[in-house]
């Protein structure tokens, strides 16, 4: 978190569908992308929902209205051992694991594991005895807020400010929690609000198909970039239809990274390194347009501008025209310095 290179976490979140074979592949595919962390949840369902609590309308969709919202969360639960295993399974394929904790159990647990750094989820941002607990427990926060307007965010940010986290170890990301997320609602600019009001790192977790808002959002300042991938859209379960398929989410790193590239530069318009040497190919030069003999006065009928710029320069024209030839030119000659 302390580097200026942009973060990129790869969501599996609950695409593994509580098999813990399939959140291995999930790893693997992060690993080959070249994310930076892969990061799952934590959640012991009793803790976090209310057998009679419904679906959102894009979990119907995408899961039938057959079992409640508890059904179907208890179904993606993973175990402390599962946690354990994978988080294991991580430095075998060199990526960094992650989870987000969405109770207060689950937070202590994923702290006994080592985390240093913890993910605050969107839905999570206006319970204060969680944000409370999530300050002591991590040095390092990233807060995401789907959801929420400007003065839930100030809240929030306040009440991590105030039990122990540092003000420079926290990363906002600005978010749109519908799956997916419309173009019309992506409103990137509102990271801009977010950083000028709270003088803090911003970043985006993005729910929209595809992968160009993420790439702009690194184009706009994103230090931290958040997206959900699967092993296939086509899998049952609530957000693989709004995620990633492996090799988009490896494209997706890669134009981050090329994005990172492009804007490091010095910010001075000059020539590059790699364009210098074509300056003498492009540009062009002050060149006889017909033989002409020494002591024969330059005009526009005997001079002419072309390829190549290895001679006087075009922009000194008014200073060439009316000079009298010190020696003789063959056509397409190019005009030495006079």
């Amino acid at each position: 978190m302390k580097s200026d290179r942009v973060l990129i976490i790869a969501e599996a979140g609950v695409n593994h569908n509580g098999d813990i074979n399939k959140a291995k592949l999930l790893i693997d595919a992060a690993a080959e992308s070249g994310a930076d962390y892969v990061k799952f949840q934590t959640f012991k369902t009793n803790k976090i929902v209310t057998k009679s609590a419904q679906k959102a309308q894009y979990q119907n969709i995408n899961t039938g209205n057959e079992d409640s919202q508890y059904e179907m969360i208890q179904k993606l639960e993973l175990s402390e051992d599962n946690h354990i295993d994978l988080m294991n399974y991580c430095k075998t394929k060199n990526i960094n694991f992650l989870s987000t904790g969405f109770d207060l159990e689950s937070l202590a647990f994923l702290k006994s594991l080592g985390l240093k750094l913890a993910k605050i989820p969107s839905g999570e941002i206006t319970n204060l005895p969680y944000l409370r607990t999530i300050s002591k427990l991590f040095p390092e926060i990233i807060l995401s807020t789907g959801m929420a307007n400007m003065d839930e965010i100030k809240a929030a940010f306040k009440v991590l400010l105030e039990n122990g986290t540092k003000q420079e170890n926290i990363t906002i990301l600005h978010c749109n929690t519908e799956y997916p997320t419309p173009m019309e609602d992506v409103n990137l600019k509102a990271m801009f609000d977010i950083q000028k009001q709270l003088n803090t790192k911003i970043g985006y977790s993005d729910h929209t198909l595809g992968i160009e808002v993420p790439i702009a959002a690194v184009a706009l300042g994103a230090k931290v970039i958040e997206k959900h991938f699967t092993l296939d859209r086509n899998l049952p379960g609530p957000d693989h239809k709004a995620s990633l398929e492996p090799e988009e989410l490896k494209a997706m790193v890669t134009s981050i990274r090329n994005i990172e590239m492009a804007i490091s530069g010095s910010g001075i318009k000059e020539p590059s390194p790699s364009e210098a040497k074509n300056k003498s190919i492009a540009r062009k030069s002050i060149i006889a347009s017909q033989n002409i003999k020494k002591g024969e006065v330059f005009s526009e009928e005997n001079l002419t501008i072309k390829r190549p710029g290895i001679g006087i320069s075009p922009m000194k024209w008014d200073e060439v025209i009316g000079k009298v030839a010190d020696k003789e030119y063959m056509e397409e000659d190019i005009i030495e310095e006079i």
